[in-house]
């Protein structure tokens, strides 16, 4: 690779492979901070005018992390606008404008005051998992009560993509945002999820292995509600577990979430729940169950 070419704009600076011709974000507002370490093609900006801020999403830049033709991330850009339009949720990022600029494009979003619970880029584990400022170590450091709220959250968007017949490609803990002085979790980064019917033409889809079903490594295999489950059980694992470590003794909530959580990631799709639905209605009752045992 050659030499990176360094940008700077108003006071923040980032590097990308090629130089490129941003004055068009300084026409917004005032950049404020930058996003420049994402592998998917994309660079992202937070950006303030007045009193307002926004969160820009831009494809088309020769960014460090991509080595993919840019032109693929602008497409892929596209292509996410109606699935942000589709799932407008109190709990999903709100998209607010998109439009082509310099040769890509952009996606425009309210901005949140949250924290990714993955920042790989500033906290590679092992720091993710034990350096006190890391924003998932924060997180595991909320009682269990702040926790399951905002499970919930996550688990009533993924119902109602689910009812809107949308799968749920590429979900893991860098697509959840939390705001630790409102305690609010939002979801962002929905670019890759997929209408029904998905099949998997890929072997191995999008996404974290962490968190993938089975059938996500499986050519040819149907990518359904089922699918999102076991999503939704390694979730439940990651925030109030131990990850890929499902043992109970790993786990900080009640017994009867254990179960509902540990049906849910059977790698044996007819073993789990049938939708997420289904799922999230019998975790509520282990959660009231679980609740009523402790009082």
């Amino acid at each position: 690779m050659s030499n990176p070419v360094t940008i700077t704009l108003n006071n923040v600076s980032f590097q990308l492979r090629k130089d490129r011709n941003f004055d068009w974000l300084k026409e917004m507002g005032s950049v404020f901070c930058v996003f420049d370490k994402q592998d998917s093609g994309n660079i992202s900006f937070g950006i303030q005018k007045d009193e307002t801020k926004r969160f820009v999403k831009y494809g088309g830049a020769h960014t460090l992390e991509y080595a993919g033709d840019p032109q693929d991330a602008v497409v892929r850009l596209k292509e996410a606008i109606p699935i942000y339009e589709d799932l407008k949720h109190q709990h999903l990022i709100n998209l607010v404008d998109h439009f082509e600029v310099e040769d890509g494009y952009a996606l425009v979003f309210e901005w949140f005051e949250g924290k990714c619970l993955h920042p790989h880029w500033s906290f590679p584990p092992p720091a993710k998992y034990n350096d006190p400022n890391s924003p998932y170590f924060c997180y595991r450091q909320l009682s269990i009560e702040l926790r399951l709220l905002s499970l919930n959250s996550i688990f009533s968007f993924h119902t109602v993509i689910e009812r809107r017949r949308y799968v749920a490609a590429d979900f893991y803990d860098g697509s959840i945002l939390y705001d630790f002085t409102t305690n609010t979790t939002k979801i962002c980064d929905i670019d890759y999820y997929q209408k029904k019917p998905f099949l998997n033409t890929m072997g191995r889809l999008w996404g974290s292995s962490r968190f993938m079903s089975p059938e996500e490594f499986e050519l040819g295999a149907s990518i359904d509600e089922i699918t999102n489950v076991f999503n939704m059980g390694a979730i439940a694992f990651c925030l109030i577990g131990g990850e890929l470590d499902r043992s109970y003794s790993k786990w900080d909530a009640g017994k009867e979430l254990y179960c509902v959580a540990l049906k849910a990631v059977e790698r044996n799709r007819k073993d789990r729940y049938s939708s997420v639905a289904d799922f999230y209605s019998a975790w509520k009752i282990a959660q009231q169950s679980d609740c009523t045992r402790n009082i």
